[in-house]
């Protein structure tokens, strides 16, 4: 098996589990929490995306880091009220940032030349970002009504 074939099955395996563990785990657990416990935990995992700036020199592809994410968090916590505007500006943000860098991907190969970090990145982090981001859409969608505050 080459290794574009792996690094290609790894990432499909990936999005297929953390589909199941989103369905039938965190998606009643995200019910059952107030929107903005639930929304902070999905932005927590996009505070993270620095990591991906190991695969290409931020400075060549302009990779948003994680301040983005960090400003989410502190405005869900002190629930303030631009902060649903917030986590909105996050989730198309990432969906652009995901969908670039994918394209990006292709066109420089990286599954035929992922190896260590990068490889763990492509296969298990980017499909778990892009799970956490349909979370997130999910919760603003269903619950946009409902206030931050307890």
């Amino acid at each position: 098996m080459s290794l574009t074939s792996a690094a290609g099955l790894a990432t499909m395996l990936s999005f297929v589990l953390f589909a199941i563990l989103a369905v039938w785990y965190v998606a009643p657990w995200l019910r059952s929490r107030p929107r903005v416990e639930a929304l902070t935990l999905l932005v927590w995992i996009s505070a993270f995306r620095s990591v991906a700036l190991q695969i290409f020199s931020a400075q060549h592809f302009g990779f948003a880091v994680s301040d983005r994410a960090r400003d989410q968090v502190v405005a869900l916590h002190y629930r303030a009220r631009v902060a649903p505007f917030l986590v909105w500006l996050l989730v198309v943000e990432t969906v652009f940032d995901l969908v670039y860098t994918t394209i990006l991907g292709v066109h420089e190969h990286l599954y035929a030349t992922a190896s260590a970090v990068t490889f763990l990145i492509v296969a298990f982090y980017v499909p778990l970002l892009w799970m956490s981001v349909a979370l997130m859409a999910w919760q603003l969608c269903s619950r946009h009504k409902e206030p931050l505050t307890h």
